[in-house]
């Protein structure tokens, strides 16, 4: 079989470590040695009953959902969409989309394929919306959840087209919320820094980007964007790590892109430079020099300049733009911080209040 490129799995920095060691957990057999309480068990009739009412709800979720999931091709890449409205306007991620203007879209529904153009493309959050041509029948708009009421160890399907396979569905639970993480550009990723998103261990494979992360409710809590990497592994993907853009970032990124055409109002903080990252005489990434000062922004009014190299923000040290930007990510627009910079070898703070990106 022939596999067409995928833009779907884009390689990530995880600005929160999780650090442990590997712990077997073997169940006891037998009955446990003297002296032990008898253990109550389920009755034989109780546990497969317990399984069926579970496998129901997944099929009761895949039948409600599926409908509102599309596969998008862009010349030889392809991903995943997520139907917003009845009006025929899709939410995909903007890696997706590329540097494309027009689509084919197939609906779980139908063998054909359908035209699409695309509405806007939002890279800082990594999201885009597309419009169908023609609306398809049996499309239906999704239910987006609350994803602040998301919780860890809650039971969570991954539905898209990973490799192509359309109408793919992958089960797991919520591993994390609140993660922040970086993408890559290499792998064709947007570069952006990502906050909040939730970690999942469902299976998200190339072609999930831009999917469904669906509770068992039928609500899509979150989009599929992409994987962790393992170093380790020469840079492949990690199993069981996956991240998801959460449903309340979605719903007001893309309800603006719909309203209005573009994205007004990004709810993210900047400081309103210009920078690059400059290494020290170790070669090591050493701070992030300011090129330029957008005037009357949060940096002119704190009084930065150009040439000043920034190597701390709030408290948390910055040696690239990639860490300002993860830095940043945890803020938000009015919030006030301290900026460290080094001016002509001197060691300077000042205070910011943030602006917005």
């Amino acid at each position: 079989m022939h596999a067409s490129r995928s833009r779907a799995l884009a390689a990530v920095t995880l600005v929160s470590a999780v650090l442990g060691s590997a712990v077997l957990l073997g169940g006891c057999s037998g009955n446990g040695g003297s002296g032990g309480a008898p253990r109550a068990t389920a009755s034989p009739a109780a546990r497969p009953m317990a399984a069926n009412d579970l496998q129901s709800d997944y099929q009761k979720v895949i039948k409600d959902v599926l409908p509102s999931v599309v596969q998008i091709r862009a010349s030889q890449d392809l991903g995943s969409g997520v139907v917003y409205d009845d009006k025929g306007h899709i939410v995909t991620n903007a890696h997706v989309v590329g540097d494309e203007k027009t689509f084919t879209v197939t609906t779980a529904n139908s063998e054909g394929t359908y035209t699409a153009r695309l509405v806007y493309a939002y890279p800082e959050q990594d999201l885009a919306v597309i419009k169908l041509d023609e609306l398809p029948q049996g499309l239906r708009p999704a239910r987006l959840g609350d994803s602040s009421k998301v919780a860890v160890g809650q039971i969570v399907l991954a539905m898209g087209s990973p490799l192509g396979l359309s109408s793919s569905v992958t089960q797991g639970i919520v591993s994390a919320t609140g993660r922040t993480v970086s993408e890559g550009r290499s792998d064709g990723g947007t570069g952006a820094t990502l906050p909040n998103m939730l970690q999942t261990s469902a299976a998200i494979n190339p072609g999930n980007s831009g999917g469904a992360l669906v509770d068992l409710d039928g609500r899509v809590i979150g989009i599929p964007t992409l994987a962790a990497t393992d170093p380790a592994l020469g840079g492949s993907a990690a199993p069981g790590i996956g991240f998801a853009i959460p449903s309340s970032m979605v719903r007001t990124v893309a309800g603006q892109i719909v309203k209005h055409g573009k994205v007004t109002d990004s709810g993210r903080a900047a400081l309103g430079i210009t920078a690059r990252t400059v290494v020290g005489e170790d070669y090591r990434p050493a701070g992030v020099a300011v090129v330029d000062v957008t005037e009357g922004g949060p940096a002119d009014r704190a009084g930065l300049r150009p040439g000043d190299v920034i190597t701390a923000l709030g408290g948390t040290r910055v040696t690239t733009l990639t860490s300002l930007a993860e830095a940043l990510a945890g803020k938000e627009p009015g919030d006030r911080t301290e900026v460290t910079y080094t001016r002509d070898g001197d060691r300077r703070t000042a205070r910011v209040t943030l602006g917005e990106q």
